[in-house]
């Protein structure tokens, strides 16, 4: 049998197949009135169609845990109980299709205030603007010119932020998620404290590897605490800044810092690594390739003894079976090829010899 299309069993929950869905902002909720943040038919849609596609496991968008948490003011957030009620349908529906519900519950930091992607491809909105705000951050210190300086973050600033991780943990629960994932990665907040690039700070939140990874280790405390027993907690991680690898003399999170970190993670419940890379530097030079993000999953599976799933120009459905067959990560995550394809794990399944539930309505095809 394939190995991608064989469950996958986490604590008490079995996901159907490893052939997952990555979180992929849409920006495409309210930004102001009643409705803000609360998903909208086109989530439905957009996530709907890749249940009944095949996937495994359905991971919403970076979903805010507050407002200022959102990367642009068209995000999703879970910061209020409207917004967990918008989401029971759609986790609803996804079960039905036998797929299982993950939420990537985020905080952009300095990030923040930022316009969709297709309107001037992503420029910052000022504070002064129409939805625009304060970003806030480990340092102050824009992410790149152009952009607004946020504010530092106090500590008690820090602790309130672990507790709307927490909150929003709770709300997702209720909404009918079965995995959360916190999103330390691609340059939102968490990873904002972990790399010496944006975290400048010379408190217990910076300096060395304890108090850079103090505020990430804060989180998953806070997520684990609410999150039951029987639930697996995720973390998605940048496993590298891309600095060291280039020979850039400044100093930014690396993968020896990746390996220590998930290994002190998954003693604090986290289950399983989405290892990703980049986003802290606006500038590195990140190489394209079939397997450019791949090494890193695995020397976390493999360093770290931790379960991993890879990310990143995963297109091909030998090359995801290779991946996940050889022992480098025990799932694969995609993307922009499930944008391409919905169905790209029927496709697969096919490809493979492998034989995979469809909707009742489609026995005919």
């Amino acid at each position: 049998m394939s190995t991608i299309f064989r469950p996958y069993t986490v604590r008490s929950l079995t996901i159907p197949n490893r052939v997952w869905m990555a979180a992929m902002c849409q920006y495409s909720a309210l930004p102001e009135g009643e409705l803000t943040g609360v998903p909208t038919d086109w989530h439905f849609a957009h996530l709907a169609a890749r249940a009944t596609g095949g996937a495994g496991l359905i991971i919403t968008e970076a979903t805010a845990v507050s407002p200022e948490g959102r990367i642009s003011p068209y995000d999703l957030g879970i910061w209020n109980g409207t917004q967990a009620e918008g989401f029971r349908r759609i986790t609803a529906f996804l079960k039905s299709q036998g797929a299982v519900p993950g939420i990537q519950l985020a905080h952009a930091g300095r990030k923040a205030s930022t316009e969709r992607t297709w309107v001037d491809r992503g420029a910052p909105i000022s504070p002064e603007s129409p939805y625009g705000w304060t970003p806030v951050a480990p340092s102050a210190t824009a992410f790149k010119e152009g952009m607004t300086t946020p504010e530092e973050l106090t500590v008690e600033q820090i602790g309130a932020i672990a507790r709307e991780f927490s909150d929003a943990a709770r709300r997702a629960l209720d909404a009918g998620f079965e995995v959360v994932e916190v999103h330390g990665a691609h340059g939102y907040l968490i990873h904002q404290f972990l790399s010496p690039v944006s975290n400048r700070r010379t408190d217990a939140y910076g300096g060395d590897f304890e108090g850079r990874t103090r505020f990430a280790k804060e989180v998953v405390k806070a997520v684990r605490a609410v999150w039951p027993e029987d639930l697996p907690v995720f973390f998605r991680v940048s496993a590298t800044d891309w600095l060291q690898e280039n020979d850039d003399e400044r100093i930014g999170w690396t993968a020896q810092e990746t390996v220590r970190l998930t290994k002190e993670l998954g003693v604090l419940g986290v289950d399983l690594f989405d290892v990703s890379s980049g986003g802290s530097v606006p500038d590195a030079k990140i190489p394209a390739g079939p397997d450019y993000q791949v090494p890193y999953a695995q020397r976390v599976r493999d360093e770290a003894g931790m379960p991993v799933a890879a990310v990143g120009l995963i297109t091909e459905p030998d090359q995801a079976e290779a991946i996940v067959a050889s022992g480098r990560a025990d799932a694969v995550l995609l993307g922009r090829e499930l944008l391409r394809d919905p169905y790209w794990a029927r496709h697969a399944a096919k490809a493979l010899g492998a034989d995979i539930t469809a909707p009742v309505q489609y026995h005919r095809a």
